[in-house]
């Protein structure tokens, strides 16, 4: 009797974004909801890497000698400025197409940035490690989120930190990020989110220090209509990111 072997990929999933990546870097295409938050995400990011490292903030090249992995990268919307700040990016996607359009846009900007079609879990299984390891918006769209959560805790080194951005499964959630932002404003393609899947921030933090990391922090993010911004907050009942960190 043969086994198949655990892996976090859903090829649904993969093809639905597949199907996608010629728009990844169209700020008014479908990735236009992601080009918006980008900004409030990138900043906390850079914050808390200088925070912790002990980084120079007015520094050009802050992130120099850091090792960072962003996993589920898609086209490189992240890996792109974290490179320009220094850092030497590894940017994962189990969707081929994604890498290909990541790479091109790469050399048409002058960056070099390690893009793999690979996964978290033949990341560890190659036992590589990270200073950073971005989990952005990547975890309600796994197969197996216990095994994705364990492969991108295994793959921080010790003293490093990892970001994790997903969607909260309340009903503020279901009424604005599916059906609002799918359905009727027309954000998003139809489909691109299952509320099913949405994880709550006890769910992810259980995750994380069952994996061996502390929780340093945790935001919500909110959309300001006004503002036509994201912004950090109290509120993590739609949008929220916890940051961790594997103690020395």
């Amino acid at each position: 009797m043969t086994s198949t072997a655990r892996t976090t990929v859903n090829d649904a999933e993969i093809a639905k974004f597949t199907a996608m990546a010629e728009q990844w870097w169209d700020p008014k295409g479908k990735f236009k909801p992601l080009h918006k938050f980008n900004p409030v995400r990138l900043a906390y990011i850079r914050d808390n890497l200088n925070r912790h490292f002990r980084r120079d903030a007015n520094a050009i090249r802050p992130f120099e000698g850091l090792k960072v992995l962003d996993v589920g990268c898609g086209g490189g919307l992240l890996c792109e400025p974290l490179t320009r700040l220094g850092a030497a990016v590894t940017g994962v996607d189990a969707a081929e197409r994604n890498i290909a359009i990541a790479r091109i846009h790469a050399e048409q900007s002058g960056l070099e940035i390690d893009y793999r079609a690979t996964t978290s879990e033949a990341l560890v299984a190659a036992g590589e490690r990270y200073d950073v390891v971005l989990n952005m918006e990547v975890v309600e769209h796994v197969e197996d989120v216990p095994l994705y959560m364990k492969s991108c805790a295994d793959l921080v080194a010790p003293g490093g930190l990892m970001f994790t951005a997903t969607l909260n499964r309340t009903a503020r959630a279901l009424a604005f990020a599916v059906i609002g932002a799918e359905y009727v404003l027309g954000w998003l393609p139809r489909g691109t989110h299952d509320w099913n899947k949405f994880l709550t921030p006890d769910e992810i933090k259980a995750e994380i220090t069952r994996n061996g990391l502390a929780v340093l922090d945790e935001t919500g993010v909110v959309f300001h209509p006004l503002a036509d911004e994201w912004r950090l907050s109290r509120d993590m009942g739609i949008n929220y990111m916890v940051l961790a960190n594997r103690p020395e």
